[in-house]
């Protein structure tokens, strides 16, 4: 790139960048100098299927009248044909930059988001099992009845106060954390009762945290997620740089998602493609248009314009190397000097000087809050079931039990009724007989 002046630049210091201190460090490496020029074109290097004829750097080191190109040269297997290239001295792919997503307004059920559609399908499921648990277990115990008139104690008449309804009323009031008149008296009802409670704490303050961050997060979605989001669409029109190795890549290809997407840009290739970079820079901050770039440059020019952003992972995977004519004595010379900049770190702390930039300060608004889903939640279900499966059991232990205690209390009754009737039977007079004249019968 251009060093920024005040002052008239000549020569080889017009120019600034991570090439240009590789340059600096194989030189001083080489004891070589060098002369910087531009390529005229403005190209990297590509091949006209027609003519057979090369443009760009490539030309320019097949005609013999440079004898390096160090720039982003993707190292590709047409360009290899003609040129040499050195060792890779930095891996990236393609990647697609598009502008940053305006927030969203809120929808009318946005209050639904901070729980995921599953945790409300069983978050009703719980409810209504919960329900109809308590309902059967507080018919079958007998510690769930009582006398409706404790001033008769002989009477036979006994009430329950969970009917089916009065069940269902029992677990609203313990989800809206409003409560009810109905208390439990058993033990494994109150077990229901006290795991229900349980899992709506759980459950009422996950969705308050939660609510919270929707309320102060201002939500971003973005119309693409992937290469696949934009060859299923037509809407929003994407490009290459015109020549360059990221064109080449899709014009190859038989990945049928990325053979789909050059057919659309072959279809529009006066609309969508870009002579360089920062015309593709351009039509994405002023226009609805994602462009198709190496990572590398993507990651630099995203350091520089909070605006825009990287959609995606890589598509392919390449590399750069520097560029020599086909048999140049200085592409190994080149290779191993590449390599000690390697082992040192340098190749590292050239990146980190020229990516880094100021950065992007971190935008509470550009932060998403997600819905909690099963994985973050789940565990509370299954301490609920866990509850209701103890509650059975203990409901069944209480109906054992009193059936034991009222055999106990009948049997001395029984017995006691069985010597009333001994009693009677052995302190009864002997019955009076008769007197019978059998001769006035006869007669």
């Amino acid at each position: 790139m251009f060093k920024k002046s005040d002052k008239p630049l000549y020569g080889n210091d017009r120019f600034e960048g991570y090439c240009i201190d590789l340059l600096r460090e194989l030189a001083s490496i080489l004891g070589f100098t060098y002369e910087l020029r531009l390529v005229e074109d403005g190209r990297y290097g590509a091949q006209d299927e027609t003519t057979g004829q090369w443009n760009g750097m490539v030309k320019e080191l097949i005609d013999h009248k440079a004898d390096l190109a160090v720039a982003p040269l993707a190292i590709t297997y047409v360009r290899e044909k003609v040129i040499d290239f050195s060792k890779p001295f930095m891996t990236l792919g393609i990647s697609i930059l598009y502008r940053k997503p305006n927030g969203t307004n809120p929808g009318v059920f946005s209050f639904l988001n901070p729980l995921s559609p599953d945790i409300w399908m069983y978050i009703l499921l719980a409810y209504l099992g919960v329900s109809c648990v308590l309902f059967v277990i507080a018919r079958f115990s007998p510690y769930e009845w009582y006398n409706p008139h404790p001033c008769n104690p002989d009477s036979d008449v006994v009430e329950n106060n969970f009917t089916l309804l009065n069940s269902f009323w029992f677990g609203v009031g313990a989800l809206m954390q409003q409560g009810s008149e109905l208390m439990p008296k058993a033990l494994s009802t109150r077990i229901v009762g006290g795991i229900w409670w349980f899992f709506t704490l759980i459950i009422i303050s996950s969705y308050t945290a939660n609510l919270a961050a929707f309320l102060t997060v201002e939500r971003m979605e973005s119309p693409i997620d992937s290469a696949d989001d934009l060859a299923k669409q037509t809407r929003i029109e994407y490009g290459v740089v015109e020549d360059g190795s990221t064109m080449t890549f899709f014009k190859k290809t038989k990945i049928s998602t990325y053979d789909k997407m050059w057919e659309f840009m072959s279809s529009r290739k006066h609309s969508v493609m870009v002579k360089d970079i920062d015309e593709g820079i351009h039509r994405v901050l002023t226009s609805d248009y994602a462009f198709l770039m190496e990572s590398t440059t993507i990651e630099f020019v995203t350091q520089r314009n909070c605006n825009l952003t990287q959609i995606g992972g890589l598509i392919d995977s390449k590399a750069y190397g520097v560029g020599t004519p086909m048999g140049s004595p200085y592409r190994d010379k080149i290779t191993i000097a590449i390599l000690q900049l390697q082992e040192e770190g340098k190749l590292h702390m050239m990146k980190e000087k020229w990516w880094r930039g100021n950065g992007c300060p971190e935008d509470e608004k550009n932060k998403e809050a997600s819905a909690l889903g099963v994985q973050n939640i789940g565990g509370i279900f299954i301490v609920l079931a866990a509850g209701l499966v103890l509650s059975v059991f203990v409901a069944v232990g209480e109906f054992i039990y009193k059936s034991k205690q009222n055999a106990q209390l009948e049997k001395p009754q029984r017995h006691q009724g069985d010597r009333k009737r001994d009693e009677f039977c052995c302190h009864h007079g002997p019955s009076k007989q008769l007197p019978v004249d059998f001769n006035h019968q006869l007669k």
